[in-house]
């Protein structure tokens, strides 16, 4: 059991899923494979272990590559396509439960009316700083792989049987996006969830081919010209690559296509960090991954807007605040690996 995953706090959320009918499940915008997950397996639970009939918002729509894990009976809102749904929806709510974010900023559009909802609200998050004020209860750590590795052992704390195919699906996928497939933030717990998941029948090797092998060929064509033509290496030892909204037009880019790219420079023996950098509207959306004994958390927290893990983090440029154009992320991002190796 994960020390956070207490008797009396699983009590406590026992009785707060019984009371609560009109129950609303949130993760943060730009939704990765780990909040699609485990939204989804707490929706599979609910719907398929305590009969209720929950709604899953998130703040954009999923990747196409990850749609494959939400199931067609559970009702979900994409609040870049339904916002007075969606904000509707959570206003509504008896109960609010936020999983893989540590706070309702994570949401953007959404934060506001999550913020003022009268409903009762639950946190399940792994990331650091978790905004416990705003929640009823708190389920944090960062001493787990993923959100779906942790929502796995407070569902079965809730529930000595098996869990829904559905949710064991959902939660073997989510954590196997946010590791990687078992390349990063791996703990003892973490294959011992992935053990008992396949030991209840969960099919791994489909689940494989959805994430890794159902890519459109642009995905692999601008992966291939980001690391041949965008990717730079510092003296000091970090790599870094820009995609420009012109490259992302180039390739047609979906968004998620890059998911992974960060980490591949991080194969090189003398880079120790690696960043990707992506223009998004307003920004840049930076992603950063280290090897053990570099901090990419510090350099999100101290240069980026942003935060994470010790190993794996991420945050933004803003255009009009920290560069005036999109032309100078390059140098600008050049400059902080170079601060940022000088502490």
């Amino acid at each position: 059991m994960i020390p956070c995953v207490t008797e009396k706090k699983l009590s406590h959320l026992k009785n707060l899923l019984g009371e609560a009918e009109r129950i609303t499940v949130l993760a943060h915008t730009h939704p990765d494979g780990d909040a699609i997950g485990s939204a989804t397996a707490m929706c599979s639970f609910l719907k398929e272990c305590m009969g209720k009939s929950p709604v899953c918002i998130l703040p954009d729509t999923a990747p196409e590559q990850l749609k494959f894990i939400i199931p067609d009976d559970i009702t979900f809102f994409f609040a870049d396509k339904e916002l007075h749904k969606a904000q509707e929806r959570i206003a509504g709510a008896e109960l609010i439960i936020l999983i893989d974010c540590n706070g309702f900023s994570r949401t953007e559009q959404l934060a506001g009316v999550c913020s003022e909802a009268s409903a009762r609200k639950i946190l399940i998050d792994h990331h650091l700083n978790p905004q416990q004020e705003e929640f009823d209860l708190v389920f944090s750590t960062p001493d787990v792989s993923s959100a779906s590795e942790l929502l796995f052992w407070i569902l079965r704390g809730l529930h000595k049987g098996d869990l829904p195919q559905k949710a064991r699906e959902a939660l073997l996928a989510g954590m196997t996006t946010d590791t990687n497939n078992f390349s990063n933030s791996v703990f003892p717990s973490t294959f011992e969830m992935a053990s008992w998941l396949i030991a209840a029948g969960t099919d791994r090797d489909t689940i494989l081919g959805c994430i890794y092998n159902s890519y459109r060929e642009n995905r692999i064509r601008l992966m291939g010209y980001m690391q041949s033509h965008e990717m730079h290496i510092t003296p000091e030892g970090a790599a870094y690559m820009v995609m420009t909204k012109e490259i992302q037009d180039r390739f047609g880019y979906l968004e998620g296509e890059t998911e992974g790219l960060v980490n591949v420079p991080l194969a090189i023996g003398k880079v120790r960090l690696s960043i990707l950098a992506t223009e998004s509207s307003g920004t840049f959306r930076i992603s950063i991954r280290s090897k053990k004994g570099t901090s990419a958390q510090r350099m999100a927290a101290d240069f980026f807007h942003g935060g994470g893990h010790e190993n794996a983090a991420g945050g933004k440029i803003i255009i009009g605040e920290d560069i005036a154009s999109p032309a100078e992320a390059p140098s600008h991002i050049k400059s902080i690996v170079k601060t940022f190796f000088a502490q």
